[in-house]
């Protein structure tokens, strides 16, 4: 491992040797200028890890040294040396942004010891510099595909809206990635050093839900052993992701108005208040609106989630995104599985692009997943595809005799959302009538979807 480079301005001669030397017994290396000028020049050209200059240098200062190097590299931590009792130029040092300073005359286990903690700083905020560039190119928008014009609109979206405050609520289809867009607004934020926490609120029956999000005290319930931090508590600082946030029952929706109005929440069998810091976004494959005006829904709730709605398009909208996204998968499938891909025929993209992709990316990625692992010889084809009702498909249903118009609607009605694995939203496209519309004929029918 390389050593720390401590990078000395000193331009008193008896002076830069004590300083190195102490830092070279540190175990350090160290360079040694004398001038802020020459100081610069080898900054500029390679960062160290730690600066320590001198205060009074011959040609500029050493804050101004500082806050030009700043400007290079702000996460180098600068050590500045000022003269014994000179207390307004240390503090002037440390209003400009020095990590720590060091009176003369000089005491050089004091040196060796801030050194030592300036190089742990360093260290510890390269990390989280190193931490959060990859998960801007795991989860950031840089990540996600967006060849179609509707896609571009969206990450256009995202990056406007990343480093603001706004509570987001996500509409699209199952599988479209609701997930991954929250993930990119958490990232790209100013929130991005805080947790992210998601809870899935259709996963949870309505007690455990309310202590997922609330927390609970021990005791609180039957089975509540111990005290436990809800998401709301763990996400301080952070985002707070609530998907399919329409299954979120009454109860629970009152809860979370209330927490989001007054910024604060009590945990379940507890009476103490908290604080809470946390950027909300949810997420929802249904109509809302349309749940509010059927007092499915709280409508004073829908308007504190819904202060900006991001929608995204269902797959069969982005086409041009297939064929990069299936190349992303192929990718993934092969380095996981260590099933290496020899041939890609024209054929398997041809059917990837006319397939209409009711289960959207996250179908997609499992059917390129399953091709991968069954492809003979490593061959992707269009025969080694497990589609079902690929675009283009001749579909022959014989109209059973006797039925009545009402009967022949159900058979439609079912038929179709059969044929799309339950998506009432390309359904009904295909139907040719509104989301709506489909909605009521399943209640109407009674249809188990």
């Amino acid at each position: 491992m390389d050593k720390t480079r401590i990078l000395i301005v000193e331009d008193d001669p008896d002076g830069a040797r004590s300083v190195t030397d102490a830092a070279l017994d540190a175990g350090f290396a160290a360079d040694c200028v004398a001038t802020a000028a020459k100081g610069l020049a080898l900054f500029t050209r390679q960062p160290p890890d730690v600066l320590l200059t001198d205060l009074v240098l011959p040609d500029f200062d050493g804050i101004e040294l500082m806050q030009k190097v700043k400007q290079i590299a702000p996460d180098v931590p600068v050590i500045v040396m000022t003269a014994y009792g000179s207390v307004e130029s240390s503090v002037r040092a440390m209003r400009a942004g020095a990590y720590d300073y060091i009176t003369k005359p000089l005491d050089l286990d004091d040196i060796q010891a801030k050194l030592h903690r300036a190089a742990e700083t360093s260290r510890l905020r390269r990390e989280v510099t190193n931490l959060t560039a990859t998960a801007r190119s795991n989860h950031g928008v840089t990540s996600m595909v967006a060849d179609s014009p509707c896609m571009r609109a969206l990450l256009s979206q995202i990056e406007a809206l990343a480093s603001t405050t706004a509570t987001i609520l996500i509409q699209g289809e199952s599988g479209t990635g609701k997930e991954l867009v929250a993930r990119a607004l958490h990232t790209d934020g100013n929130r991005a050093t805080g947790p992210f926490i998601a809870v899935n609120c259709g996963a949870f029956a309505e007690s455990l839900l309310e202590s997922e999000l609330f927390g609970h005290e021990k005791g609180a319930f039957t089975g509540a052993a111990s005290r436990h931090a809800g998401a709301f508590e763990r996400a301080h600082g952070g985002t707070l992701f609530l998907d399919e946030i329409g299954d979120a029952p009454p109860a629970v929706q009152v809860k979370l108005l209330r927490a989001i109005e007054e910024r604060e929440i009590r945990r379940v069998g507890g009476s103490e208040t908290f604080s809470i810091n946390v950027r909300l976004i949810s997420a929802t494959n249904i109509d809302l609106t349309e749940a509010a005006a059927e007092g499915k829904f709280r409508q004073d709730l829908l308007y504190r989630l819904n202060v900006v709605t991001l929608t995204i398009p269902p797959l069969r909208q982005r086409r041009e995104d297939i064929r990069p996204l299936t190349d992303r998968f192929i990718a993934r499938a092969v380095s996981e599985h260590q099933r290496p891909v020899s041939h890609i025929d024209p054929t398997f993209y041809e059917r990837l692009e006319s397939y209409e992709w009711p289960g959207n990316i996250r179908q997609l990625r499992n059917v390129v997943e399953s091709a991968v692992l069954l492809a003979p010889e490593g061959k992707l084809t269009g025969s080694v595809l497990n589609l079902h009702n690929i675009a283009g498909t001749t579909v022959t249903n014989q109209i059973p005799p006797d039925l009545t118009l009402n009967e022949l609607e159900r058979l439609a009605l079912e038929q179709t959302l059969s044929r799309y694995n339950g998506n009432r939203t390309l359904s009904a496209e295909k139907l040719g009538i509104a989301t709506r519309t489909i909605q009521r004929k399943i209640k109407e029918h009674n249809l188990p979807l």
